[in-house]
């Protein structure tokens, strides 16, 4: 592995920006077991608070994964304890071996628990030093990418922004620092007495326990209808819970990844052209969870994760035949976001998410010469977007089942999705598109109720977290009715990078998997990194 103590003083200076801490949750927080590893851990970095008052308790983290042979944390199970009182205990977590072999459980103070199953329950303790926090909190927001907008943003004047995610995805900073202009900033403090500890049941009765925690499982750890290898380990995160993480090779974390995002039975140009850009998604998102201890997620925060030995010869030859490869951009690994239908155009990544232009991710036409040759970029006006959303003929990716959708929304379904973000609006009566980017996909939209209320305005990445039932945002609309409106649009997902529609397509139309990444990630450069050369 490349951390810092081998002098990888790019990745160093980028990880003391991402701070790993601990948080408030329900009036707990977790400070038991922070973590001590070797060489290769990140240093910590101490958050800084109004007039010495820190943000957060920091914690130590993961290594900084830049070779080809480095181990992802990934969290299979967070928020772990999380609801724990003086009188009621969170849910239990049950450790089960997939094999005869027995799970063997080692905590930092050396006790060892060897068993076939293992059940972990939780209980809440008094500290014997109260820690008193307080910070700026920005947000939420509806993505990580427009959450670290803000905080890069931050860091730019100096500032020790991070990003968190207690349930939604926010931005944490220092109070007494200059808040960003166009920012909502909600000022929290408090003070935090208690802590979850995990308590492991025995023979001889129960005990705590502290972290890290180390598990092994020589015949696999039998999780949610799988298996998995591990090591893993039980640490604390940054809410007052603990996290159960897998470090997990890079490329079998790919066995894992690649069938549940395009599927196994994908052409091998399309599976391999997915496997490239799941190594490279993980390694140019692995601070993700900075603030948590670990790398990513196994869920849709992050690209799926689940059992790697689902992955089907195809998936395994598509690793083999990439090993080390990435897509890269300035000899960095580029973002390489994906998704599964653009509706026959790309979208630019500041259509899809409050972040800076990259030129990798440009609005550009998805389909045969008499297509490209069809429509004339920008796409800003609603009858050239209704055009194009009539027509399918040279797209590419046209047999996705939602590269043309229909959807129904009514005020009352209006009012429902929005109750959390304008809890005073009453009952919508105007659906408004205010903007649309150069792919013709809405960037604002405008609903106004029946009062004297302001108008509720959706943005970006906003649009698809609060009305979750629209496939994209690549539509028109049409007020079919009072309270009424009819959204025809086209395409599944934020439409930047990668059609997986579109992969799947030009593969069967015989085109390599280097073909396929230069037509979705114009300008990069694929093959290893410098840092990468070592991978097998």
């Amino acid at each position: 592995m490349m951390g810092v103590c081998r002098g990888e003083a790019l990745a160093k200076t980028f990880h003391r920006s991402l701070i790993r801490s601990k948080q408030v949750m329900s009036g707990a927080l977790v400070l038991l077991g922070v973590c001590t590893v070797g060489c290769d851990a990140q240093e910590v970095i101490p958050p800084v608070g109004s007039v010495g008052m820190p943000t957060h308790q920091a914690v130590q983290a993961p290594p900084v994964p830049m070779s080809g042979r480095s181990l992802l944390w990934v969290a299979l199970q967070p928020y772990l304890g999380q609801g724990t009182t003086s009188s009621r205990s969170a849910p239990s977590l049950r450790l089960i071996s997939a094999g005869h072999q027995p799970l063997l459980l080692k905590d930092a103070r050396g006790d060892v628990q060897r068993a076939p199953v293992i059940t972990i329950t939780w209980r809440l303790v008094a500290l014997e030093e109260p820690l008193q926090l307080s910070r700026q909190v920005a947000g939420p927001f509806a993505s990580f990418e427009s959450a670290e907008q803000v905080a890069s943003q931050w860091r730019e004047l100096g500032v020790a922004a991070v990003v968190a995610h207690p349930s939604e995805w926010e931005v944490w900073a220092p109070q007494g620092v200059q808040p960003l202009p166009g920012v909502d900033i909600r000022l929290w403090q408090g003070i935090v007495s208690t802590a979850v500890q995990p308590v492991i049941q025995g023979d001889s009765g129960d005990r705590s326990l502290v972290g890290p925690i180390q598990i092994d499982a020589p015949d696999g750890l039998s999780w949610k209808g799988g298996v998995y290898l591990g090591p893993f380990q039980l640490q604390v995160d940054a809410y007052g819970s603990w996290t159960l993480v897998e470090h997990v090779p890079l490329e079998r974390y790919l066995e894992g990844v690649v069938p549940h995002e395009i599927g196994a039975g994908a052409p091998s140009a399309a599976l391999a052209a997915q496997t490239v850009l799941a190594r490279t998604w993980a390694l140019a998102n692995s601070h993700r969870f900075a603030l948590d201890g670990y790398h990513l997620c196994s869920d849709t925060q992050c690209q799926v994760y689940s059992d790697p030995r689902q992955a089907s010869f195809g998936v395994r030859q598509a690793i083999v035949s990439t090993a080390g490869k990435v897509l890269s951009w300035k000899e960095q690994p580029i973002n390489a976001v994906y998704h599964a239908s653009n509706g026959g155009v790309m979208a630019a990544g500041s259509e899809a998410w409050s972040m800076e232009s990259v030129p990798y991710l440009r609005a550009q036409l998805d389909g045969s010469v008499g297509w490209v040759d069809r429509f004339l970029l920008p796409l800003t006006e609603r009858v050239v977007v209704k055009s194009l959303l009539d027509n399918a003929d040279g797209a590419y990716g046209q047999g996705h089942p939602r590269f043309r959708w229909t959807r129904t929304l009514t005020a009352e379904q209006l009012k429902q999705a929005l109750r959390l973000v304008a809890p005073s609006l009453s009952m919508p009566q105007r659906l408004t598109v205010l903007e649309r980017g150069p792919s013709g996909r809405v960037l604002s939209l405008e609903i106004r109720d029946e009062g004297h209320q302001p108008p509720v305005v959706l943005r970006l990445d906003g649009i698809r977290r609060h009305l979750r039932q629209l496939p994209s945002t690549l539509f028109v609309v049409e007020e079919v009715g009072v309270g009424v409106w009819q959204l025809s649009g086209g395409g599944f997902g934020h439409g930047a990078g990668l059609s997986q529609a579109g992969a799947v397509d030009l593969a069967r139309r015989g085109w390599t998997t280097e073909q396929i990444l230069s037509h979705y990630y114009p300008g990069t450069t694929y093959g290893p990194l410098p840092e990468m050369k070592d991978a097998p």
